[in-house]
């Protein structure tokens, strides 16, 4: 006889929806969307951006679950091209139909083709990096912060800074200005501000992507405070009949998320286990 996974091995969200979001996926597989943030969910937060990579974990996890659900997603402020890098993700096999949802929707990169789908650049984007240096220059409080080149976006990072949080909150205001004058707004994250053109977030493109998909059950994860918009498309989709599962991948930094998560786990080491544990009670694909 065949052995089934114990059902009690899976963490149990703490909310009503969030347990019926799981059931759900459970339930059929190959209808859900299982999406994911990549930098301190499925990466370890370091503190230079450029030598982020997924968890050890991470990747094997998504090639176990990817063959038995709908779509496996990875939504990020990244480019599309730079997560699938930092990420290993091309050429695993297993994770043929993965899509990574680039600068927050404005990029997409499927597995199937290997390819990027992308519109043109918000103008104020460049205008807005070359201005930066200067404008850095004339704020004391910068020092120890630098400037990231996101391509479609362009960002502040204040983790190197003497005192971290201190330069992250004198910068917030000074760059909120700047970018309006580029057409732009601030996205803020953990330690970092991020200057982004408005009319796309993480929200906006899971509730598109996971319409597209038909997905009848979705899960989400994140981290930071750019998760939220995703965790407010789920939000919705619940309301219009979607069940959907919240997970926090928790940190000391961001306590947002977690107070409005169906469930926590240990960073991006606790988001493969749980990944690896539910690739465990998905049913194979036929």
């Amino acid at each position: 006889m065949a052995s089934h996974p114990d059902p009690s091995s899976l963490p149990s969200p703490v909310t009503t929806a969030g347990r019926d979001g799981l059931a759900a996926i459970l339930a059929r597989p190959r209808k859900a969307v299982l999406a994911f943030d990549f930098d301190g969910t499925l990466a370890p937060i370091v503190p230079d951006p450029e030598q982020a990579r997924a968890h050890p974990d991470a990747v094997p996890a998504l090639a176990a679950l990817a063959p038995k659900v709908a779509s496996v997603a990875v939504v990020t402020g990244r480019p599309a091209s730079v997560a699938v890098r930092y990420g290993g993700f091309a050429g695993v096999p297993g994770l043929d139909h993965l899509v990574v949802l680039g600068h927050y929707g404005a990029e997409r990169w499927d597995a199937v083709t290997g390819t990027v789908r992308a519109p043109a650049p918000h103008p104020g984007v460049a205008a807005a990096r070359a201005e930066l240096p200067g404008f850095l220059d004339g704020i004391g409080a910068w020092q120890g912060s630098w400037i990231e080149e996101k391509g479609r976006a362009v960002a502040v990072h204040t983790r190197r800074a003497q005192d971290p949080q201190a330069a992250f909150e004198a910068l917030r205001e000074p760059l909120a200005r700047l970018a309006h004058q580029h057409g732009l707004i601030v996205e803020p994250g953990r330690m970092v501000l991020e200057l982004r053109p408005a009319g796309m977030d993480k929200g906006v493109a899971l509730g598109a992507y996971v319409r597209d998909v038909g997905a009848e059950s979705v899960m989400y994860v994140g981290d930071d405070l750019g998760d939220l918009p995703a965790f407010a498309a789920v939000e919705k989709l619940r309301s219009d009949g979607i069940p959907g599962l919240l997970v926090c991948s928790g940190s000391t930094e961001v306590t947002e998320l977690a107070d409005r998560a169906d469930l926590v786990v240990d960073g991006p080491e606790g988001v493969a286990r749980l990944l690896t544990t539910l690739a465990t009670h998905l049913a194979p694909p036929h």
